[in-house]
C-alpha cells in the first residue's frame, strides 16, 4: 500500500515538473523578438536552431546535462551529454520546434520588396539613415504597412550636372502608415498605374517596380528605402529618411511582422525637432560660370 502511495506521489511530482518545464520554455519563446527566433541577419525565413553541444569551463558543464549510473553488474556507466534546446525553442519529443515571435505592436508589417532575392547594408550610406535594398529590376516594391499614399512622383528629373537633392530619388512613392511613420520607396522604374495621393493601401500591396531612376542611373537596380515622419514635401531631406531602418527590415524579413518603428521615429523627432535643418547632401552643384578671361567683347575700350 505504501509503495502504491509513493509511486502516485512521484507521478504527481513528475507532472508538476513537466508543467513547469513547458511554462519556462514558452516564456523563453515569448522573449524571442528578432535575434533568437530569426535566422542569420539578411536571410529570408528562419530555421530551428541546432541544440548546443556540451562545453566545459573550470569543470562546469554549459549547454548540456550529463547522466551517468551503474550497470547491473556494478560497473559505472559513462556519462552522456543531453543537448538542451536553444532559447526560444520548445522541445517536443526531443525535436526542437521554433516558437514564433509574440505580437509586439498592433501593426502588421511587410518587407518592402516582394518575391525577389535582396541584399542590403546595415550601416549608414552617404551619411544618411536609409537603406539601399538591391534587387533585380522589375521586382515589386510593396507597402510596408497599411496606410495612405502621400506623394507619387512618376517622372525622374534628376541631372548629374546639377544634382538637386529633391530629385535624387527619381520616381518614388511615399506612404503614411497607420503607425504614423512616413515610408519612402525611391529609384523606381515605374509606379503602379492608378496610384495617387489619398489612396488607401494595405501592407504588401504593390506600389511600383524597382529600377535605377534618379541618381542611381549608373548603378544596379535597387530600392531607396527611408523612414521618417510626415512633413511638407519641400522639406525633402526629412522625407528621404531620419530613422535607421535595417533592424526593422531584418525583423520583417525573418518573421517578426509586428516589430514597429513608431517609437524610434517619435524618439528621433523629439531629439532633432519636427523640421531639422538639412546637414547631408543639401546643396546642388553650382552652375557652370563663364571663364572671365574669355568674357571680354570685341568692343572693349582701348587707349
Amino acid at each position: 500500500m505504501r509503495r502504491s502511495v509513493t509511486k502516485e506521489k512521484f507521478s504527481k511530482v513528475n507532472q508538476v515538473e513537466i508543467m513547469r518545464s513547458g511554462k519556462l520554455a514558452l516564456l523563453a519563446g515569448a522573449g524571442c523578438l528578432v535575434a533568437a527566433c530569426s535566422g542569420p541577419a539578411g536571410d529570408a525565413g528562419a530555421t530551428a536552431a541546432r541544440p548546443s553541444s556540451a562545453t566545459s569551463t573550470g569543470g562546469t558543464s554549459t549547454g548540456a546535462t550529463s547522466s551517468g549510473g551503474t550497470s547491473s553488474n556494478g560497473t559505472p556507466t559513462k556519462a552522456t551529454a543531453t543537448p538542451r534546446p536553444a532559447a526560444g525553442i520548445v522541445s517536443a519529443g526531443g525535436a526542437p520546434v521554433r516558437v514564433l515571435p509574440p505580437k509586439v505592436s498592433p501593426f502588421t508589417y511587410a518587407f518592402p520588396v516582394k518575391g525577389c532575392r535582396v541584399t542590403y547594408a546595415r550601416k549608414l550610406l552617404a551619411g544618411l539613415p536609409k537603406s539601399t535594398i538591391w534587387a533585380a529590376k522589375g521586382c515589386a516594391f510593396v507597402s510596408p504597412v497599411d496606410g495612405v499614399v502621400r506623394e507619387v512622383n512618376t517622372k525622374s528629373t534628376w541631372k548629374p550636372e546639377t544634382d538637386v537633392g529633391a530629385d535624387r530619388e527619381g520616381r518614388f512613392v511615399t506612404i503614411l502608415g497607420k503607425d504614423g511613420v512616413l515610408y519612402l520607396g525611391g529609384h523606381l522604374a515605374s509606379v503602379t498605374p492608378g496610384l495617387k495621393p489619398g489612396l488607401k493601401v494595405r501592407a504588401g500591396q504593390r506600389l511600383g517596380s524597382i529600377g535605377n531612376s534618379g541618381n542611381a542611373v549608373d548603378t544596379a537596380s535597387n530600392l531607396y528605402f527611408g523612414m521618417s515622419w510626415p512633413t511638407d514635401p519641400k522639406y525633402w531631406w526629412v522625407r528621404r529618411g531620419m530613422v535607421e531602418p535595417w533592424t526593422f527590415l531584418d525583423a520583417w524579413r525573418n518573421g517578426n511582422h509586428t516589430l514597429s518603428p513608431k517609437q524610434a521615429t517619435l524618439n528621433e523627432r523629439k531629439r532633432v525637432g519636427a523640421l531639422p535643418k538639412c546637414t547631408v547632401l543639401c546643396v546642388p552643384k553650382p552652375a557652370d560660370k563663364p571663364d572671365p578671361q574669355n568674357s571680354q567683347g570685341d568692343g572693349a575700350a582701348t587707349t
